[in-house]
C-alpha cells in the first residue's frame, strides 16, 4: 500500500472520531434532562408554598403547661420516729440492731447451739436477776454452765463486751433479749449498767458460773421507766 493511501485512511478515521465525540449520548427513554423552564417553575412553586406554610404555622413555645403531682418518697424517714417512742420501745428497737453481735453464737432465734452456745430463750440467766446478766455482758463468762437443765461449754467462753459497748448499748441489748424469744422481764437501764460497771473495775477476767451464783436473783436497784414492771418514773435522757 502506498504512503498516500495510508494518509488518506488516517485522515478519514480522525474525521469519524471527531464526529462521534460531537454526538450527544443517547439516553434511555424517561431519563432525559428536564427542560430549564420546568425547573424554574418548580422553584417558584416551592418558594410560594414555603412562605404560605410559614404564615399559617404558630410559633413554638418552650414553656411547658403540664403539671406533675409530687411523687412521695417511699423510703422511711430517718428522723422523728425514735423521738416518739417510749424508753422501753426505743431500747427494744436499738437493742434489736445491737443483737447482731450476739446472734452469731446465740442464733437469730435465741436458741443457741447444743453443747456450745447456751440458749437465751427461756434462760434463767436472762430472765433472772439483772445484776448477774449485766456482769456477764460487761466481763464475759467462761467454763461450763447449765441452762435449762442442759450443759454448755463455749470454747474460749463468752468474750467481754464492756470495752466494745457503752452502758446505753449494753442496756439496750439486755432489754431486748429479756423481752424476746418468749422472754418477758423489766428493762435494763443505762444507770443500772453504770452502777455495776463501777463495782467490777478490779475484776481481771471473765466470770465463772460459780462466781455469779450469789447474783442469780439480785436486781440492780433503779427506776423502770416503761415496759414490764415499770415504776412510772421517767428515765433521765
Amino acid at each position: 500500500m502506498s504512503a498516500s493511501n495510508i494518509n488518506h485512511d488516517t485522515n478519514d478515521l480522525d474525521r469519524i472520531h471527531s464526529a462521534v465525540k460531537r454526538e450527544k449520548l443517547d439516553l434511555p427513554a424517561g431519563n432525559e434532562a428536564a427542560p430549564m423552564w420546568a425547573i424554574f417553575i418548580a422553584m417558584v412553586v416551592a418558594v410560594l408554598a414555603g412562605s404560605h406554610l410559614g404564615m399559617m404555622s404558630k410559633p413554638l413555645s418552650i414553656e411547658s403547661k403540664a403539671t406533675f403531682a409530687p411523687v412521695p418518697d417511699p423510703r422511711p424517714s430517718s428522723t422523728g420516729g425514735a423521738d416518739n417512742l417510749d424508753p422501753f420501745a426505743l431500747a427494744m428497737k436499738k437493742g434489736a440492731s445491737a443483737y447482731a453481735v450476739c446472734g452469731g453464737c446465740h442464733q437469730g432465734t435465741g436458741m443457741g447451739v447444743p453443747g456450745q452456745f447456751p440458749p437465751l430463750a427461756g434462760s434463767e440467766y436472762v430472765t433472772g436477776g439483772t445484776e448477774r446478766l449485766i456482769r456477764i455482758a460487761l466481763s464475759g463468762l467462761q467454763g461450763p454452765i447449765t441452762v435449762k437443765g442442759a450443759g454448755y461449754n463455749t470454747p474460749g467462753g463468752m468474750p467481754p463486751q464492756g470495752m466494745a459497748l457503752g452502758d446505753q448499748d449494753i442496756a439496750n441489748v439486755l432489754t431486748y433479749v429479756r423481752n424476746s424469744f418468749g422472754n418477758e422481764g423489766p428493762m435494763v437501764t443505762k444507770e443500772m449498767v453504770t452502777k455495776v460497771r463501777g463495782t467490777i473495775t478490779g475484776h481481771p477476767a471473765q466470770w465463772t458460773a460459780a462466781e455469779l451464783e450469789e447474783f442469780a436473783k439480785k436486781n440492780v436497784p433503779g427506776d423502770i421507766p416503761a415496759g414490764p414492771g415499770a415504776t412510772g418514773a421517767p428515765a433521765a435522757k
